[in-house]
């Protein structure tokens, strides 16, 4: 095999379908320079190595590797870091050992654990989840079968429980076989002796792929009590007394003049926990739910759906007592763009399963607009349940659920782990949970003490699990910056405080004096002069998540993916509110209306734009901010109250500014003695704030070409450098600047 290695730029990868699987995607063009074919193994290389399937990526370029969060974590890196890409060889693993949770320990045998693992490459430390390899499932395996029995093993938290790797024989990447012996670690593994029985219990009938049957009695499926659904009570009182009303009082229906059909459509961000609260509910009120996953049939032929959803609906409703139809992520059976052929055929079944006395219909979608209209017609799913996302206060609530079977170090403060996690869901604070447990392992692996997570092993975890709501954005890398390490800029500094932080932080004082937060804000000033330093500054304050975008990034040729691109932007700002905006060059976005000559394009964007900034639905702890060198260009309907209405001008350094600005650039710089930075910046006229940093790395890089033994940069390093970076500020646009700035 090819000994040859690249190193790419590592990506989030946007397809659903490869979370968690252990397959990263590659170009197929690096495939061929690795010498690799489709699903060959290859090792990963980034602060920690690990081992991964290579498939070709659909879409992407040479340079980049796809990989999920999972793989991301193995790797210790973040998006947006280098990793090198290599082959590796292989072995066929004759041992492997791992450890989980406590409940998966006890509940998951180690055939069913093997039956998980079959197909996947594995390296000691990494962390696996037990979703079947089924992208490109080795032969003679059966995904659907494994599905079912980890199902009824340790029911629906199977999906998102994660496994470490302990140990494997032999030593370095392995692949898990029908043959390998698999075990939990201080546990059982599939090469114990069975305990003698008196007779081998009967096989129990795997459920058609895709559909999962859950018994409300079963102790070791039990869904979370109604108590544990922080920040979603509300929803679950009002869908506890549909199901009374539907399934225990028909006869009060009857006599009122309507019917007793219950057909529910539960929307709300991923991870949120839609389906955790309908089975939470269902169980209270003793109904049966059967599962089906839309995703897991929405690929197939469409008559194998139609039997698909037959089956699922045949099966609620053949059971004793009352029973509940469960399907996920309906909208991508039934989406609004381009619906199958199969569609008119499930929304009949789906009628048809209403009609039955004693069933109802709930489905879950993160994106309802998605869905099919039709879905929402007074003979199908006519009642919706919203549920948001969990405020600062729902956040602390839950880290205290999820944490509460957890060793602490005492004094842990969860409610400043909350605030630093503005638009986590359920299911990013379990991940926050998993990676503070590994950081705390890591601190206590020597056995020196007893195990308990610290909040610093949190704190470390909220800059490494990126939110749900995040996992397909651009952000900024704030490299630990704050407000409080911008120098000078006072003036600025106190408006965007005002502005974006004190309404998500004294959200009381606003209503209190009854007036709305302000919307966005403009920054506009000279290239160089730190705007996009701010808004870095901004996002290290940990208060908000920031979807960073530059303006000309959103237009598109074609009609109406540009104002699709805005309208889908703020959507997924306000669902990982609270969140900023920031839309860099935004004169290239809201020209002025009528001048652009684009085909009307560009006048479309603005006036999408407005529409989301003041329309008919407000926005809600979401702000804008804009950054433009060239505000005269910019509509003026965007500058207008309610909308981007605190224009800030960022001003050029003045001499006192360029001395903070050198200082804080030659931090980890040793300068000699001669250097006077204060005498250097009163001489820099015409420099920005960048042109400084400038300066000091040259000066630094003059330094190096002398000695690459150089310890200390002096004021004759300083001086060459001088000759190098020369001042950009343009003065005929810095005039025009101060000319609007005096002007508004």
């Amino acid at each position: 095999m090819s000994a040859a290695q690249i190193t790419l730029t590592l990506r989030h990868t946007p397809s659903a379908l490869d979370s968690r699987r252990g397959v990263v995607r590659l170009h197929p063009e690096v495939l061929d320079a690795l010498g690799l074919h489709a699903w060959d193994a290859v090792r990963l290389t980034g602060a920690r190595i690990s081992v991964a399937l290579a498939a070709p990526a659909r879409d992407g370029t040479p340079g980049v590797v796809l990989a999920d969060d999972i793989t991301m974590s193995n790797l210790g890196v973040t998006e947006g870091s280098e990793v090198v890409v290599a082959p590796v060889e292989v072995s066929a693993a004759r041992t492997v050992t791992v450890s989980g949770s406590r409940m998966a320990s006890i509940s998951l045998s180690p055939g069913t654990l093997r039956l998980a693992l079959i197909g996947k490459v594995l390296t000691v430390g990494d962390a696996v989840s037990l979703l079947p390899q089924d992208l490109a499932p080795p032969p003679g395996s059966d995904v659907s079968a494994v599905r079912g029995r980890l199902s009824r093993a340790i029911g629906t938290t199977w999906t998102t429980e994660l496994l470490t790797v302990t140990a494997t024989e032999p030593a370095g990447p392995v692949a898990v076989g029908q043959s390998t012996v698999v075990g939990w670690r201080d546990g059982a593994s599939t090469g114990d002796a069975a305990p003698p029985t008196a007779a081998a219990p009967e096989p129990e009938p795997e459920p058609e792929a895709g559909v999962v049957a859950t018994d409300s009695s079963s102790e070791e499926e039990e869904p979370p009590p109604l108590a544990d659904l922080a920040g979603s009570r509300p929803a679950a009182r009002r869908l506890a007394e549909w199901f009374d009303l539907a399934f225990q009082r028909p006869e009060l229906l009857a006599r009122l003049g309507t019917s007793n059909r219950l057909g529910v459509l539960v929307s709300g961000p991923e991870g949120v926990g839609k389906a955790t609260l309908v089975r939470s509910v269902a169980h209270a009120e003793g109904v049966r739910v059967v599962s089906l996953a839309a995703p897991s049939i929405a690929v197939l032929e469409p008559g194998a759906v139609a039997a698909r959803i037959s089956a699922a609906v045949d099966q609620a409703a053949s059971g004793d007592g009352h029973a509940v139809l469960l399907i996920t992520d309906i909208d991508t059976l039934l989406p609004a763009s381009q619906p199958p052929p199969v569609a008119t055929v499930v929304l009949d079944r789906l009628r048809a399963a209403l009609d039955r006395d004693g069933l109802a219909v709930v489905a879950t979608s993160a994106h309802p607009e998605s869905a099919d209209p039709r879905l929402r017609g007074t003979d199908l799913l006519d009642r919706e349940l919203r549920l948001g996302l969990p405020d600062a206060a729902t956040r602390t609530e839950l880290l205290r659920i999820l944490l509460r079977d957890t060793p602490l170090e005492p004094g842990a403060d969860l409610g400043a782990i909350a605030e630093r996690t503005p638009g986590f869901v359920t299911a990013d604070l379990l991940a926050l949970r998993r990676e503070a447990a590994l950081r705390a392992a890591l601190r206590h692996r020597d056995g020196d003490a007893e195990p308990r997570i610290a909040e610093s092993d949190l704190l470390g975890a909220v800059e490494s699990v990126r939110p749900i709501s995040m996992s397909t954005s651009d952000t900024l890398t704030t490299g630990g910056l704050t407000l409080d390490d911008v120098g000078d800029m006072t003036e600025v500094r106190r408006s965007l405080t005002e502005t974006v932080l004190w309404p998500l932080r004294y959200p009381d004082s606003f209503s209190r004096l009854g007036v709305d937060p302000p919307r966005g804000v403009l920054l506009y000033g000279p290239p160089g002069g730190g705007k996009t330093f701010l808004v870095r500054a901004l996002a290290g304050t940990g208060a908000l998540n920031v979807f960073a975008v530059k303006g000309a990034e959103l237009m598109d040729k074609w009609v109406g993916e540009s104002e699709r691109a805005v309208r889908e932007l703020f959507r997924r700002a306000a669902e990982a509110a609270p969140s900023l905006v920031f839309l860099d060059e935004i004169d290239a976005l809201v020209p002025r209306r009528g001048q652009s000559g684009d085909s009307g394009v560009s006048d479309r964007v603005v006036a999408a734009l407005l529409t989301e900034l003041d329309g008919v639905e407000p926005m809600r702890e979401v702000v804008v901010l804009g950054a433009t060198n060239r505000p005269e260009l910019i509509d003026p309907a965007l500058l207008r109250p309610g909308r981007l209405e605190r224009v800030i001008y960022v001003p050029p350094p003045d001499a006192p500014a360029r001395a903070d600005i050198l200082r804080a650039s030659a931090r980890n710089t040793p300068l000699a003695s001669d250097v006077d930075l204060d005498a250097v910046a009163s001489t820099l006229d015409g420099y920005s704030a960048a042109d400084c940093a400038a300066l000091i790395r040259e000066a630094a890089l003059t330094a190096m070409r002398e000695s690459l033994e150089a310890t200390v940069v002096t004021a004759a390093h300083l001086a060459t450098a001088r000759d190098a970076v020369r001042p950009s500020l343009d003065p005929a646009q810095l005039t025009a600047l101060e000319t609007f700035a005096a002007n508004r």
